[in-house]
């Protein structure tokens, strides 16, 4: 079996507001073989940029462009395409923008291997710990604390024991943040968890001052309060909290993890498998699993996102929970042939060959910017 194509397909709403939302578009990876079996992978990055990483063309040996680089090989070895993709890469990748359009390769290609040997990919991984995952209501915050607290009451409403909010308009002052959260937990009750992503906008010491005063809120995390480079800041942050502190969703190496757990102490690490493709996932969790660190996806884009988080952390041993994006974008919820659903706030590994997700061509053709 061989790869005849790699295309980069950017899926976007008409009408994009001007807010850190990522559930407005969508960059797709279709990789189709000569044994007709076609894998799909996503990047949730710039999808231009992740596009052009795709597609350029070669310029010299280590400056290639991915579908160059892939053209020709067997998707069978994936291991050793991933070393591939980073070595032809090297003058202009290494970290960002290249990671993460290879991870969006990665995934089509695990995607091909589960369908060619008909077996979910959780199985080639090394088998399951588990068949369903706990999954919270990913939500940005509303305008209005009361508006807020409507999302919470509809996340329990829906069945989920677990939502999390963030970005503006929290974090710019102390007692609009409190009347926010005050909010949530009068909603939320006693037994339902809150996690709260502040949006990369505080220093160390905001964020000490914040999370004393947050305690009565009894919050399950809080995440990435300041700015991911900001390790020492993480270090003295997680040192002086009685909060889980949880950050990661801007790494996409096993090096970048490795300094956030070392050097800032996270213990949550939160990883993006549109941004870290599943084999370097893999050795993510295993780092974190030798350090005492647990692991969450992150996901705020498409049911694609949804089928690699199940099965990644499906396959890990210190999974502990699903983050699932619940912004009404149709990209989001319909893309998916037959969507992801949560019952009781779980939801169900899949078990199709491959990663279990298979697209509704009518949204990839209603929404695509770059054709098929």
């Amino acid at each position: 079996m061989k790869i005849i194509d790699v295309t980069a397909i950017y899926l976007r709403l008409p009408e994009i507001e001007a807010r850190t939302d990522s559930s407005q578009d969508a960059l797709l990876v279709r990789i189709d073989t000569d044994a007709g079996v076609t894998g799909w992978g996503e990047v949730d990055g710039c999808p231009w940029v992740v596009k052009a990483i795709i597609d350029a063309p070669m310029s010299h040996t280590i400056v290639t462009g991915l579908r160059n680089l892939l053209i020709g090989e067997d998707p069978m070895d994936v291991a050793r395409l991933w070393t591939k993709m980073y070595e032809g890469t090297l003058y202009y990748g290494r970290e960002g923008a290249v990671i993460q359009a290879m991870a969006g390769c990665d995934l089509a290609l695990w995607d091909i291997k589960g369908k060619a040997l008909d077996q979910p990919v959780w199985k080639l991984l090394g088998g399951r710990y588990r068949d369903k995952l706990r999954v919270y209501s990913s939500n940005m915050f509303q305008f209005t604390p009361e508006d807020t607290a409507d999302r919470l009451r509809a996340a329990k409403d829906e069945g989920f024991s677990a939502a999390k909010f963030g970005w503006e308009p929290f974090g710019k002052d102390p007692a609009t943040d409190c009347a926010y959260l005050d909010a949530l937990r009068k909603a939320a009750g006693d037994d339902f968890d809150i996690m709260l992503d502040v949006g990369l906008i505080w220093d160390a010491t905001t964020t000490i001052q914040r999370a004393k005063l947050f305690e009565p809120y009894n919050l399950a995390w809080i995440e990435e309060p300041v700015h991911p480079d900001d390790l020492n800041g993480y270090r003295r942050i997680s040192e002086n909290i009685t909060q889980r502190l949880a950050a990661g969703e801007e790494e996409c190496t096993l090096r970048g993890f490795q300094r956030l757990i070392d050097e800032g102490g996270i213990g949550l690490a939160q990883i993006d498998l549109t941004r870290c493709g599943l084999t370097q996932a893999m050795k993510i969790a295993q780092y974190a699993a030798d350090k005492g660190v647990l692991v969450a996806n992150h996901n705020f884009t498409t049911d694609l996102n949804t089928a690699a988080s199940l099965t990644f952390l499906a396959a890990v041993p210190n999974a502990y929970v699903l983050e699932y994006c619940v912004e009404p974008s149709e990209i989001s919820r319909n893309l998916a042939r037959e969507p992801f659903k949560q019952k009781d706030g779980f939801m169900d590994v899949p078990d199709a060959p491959g990663l279990g997700f298979e697209p509704n061509y009518e949204v990839i053709e209603k929404f695509a910017v770059s054709s098929l």
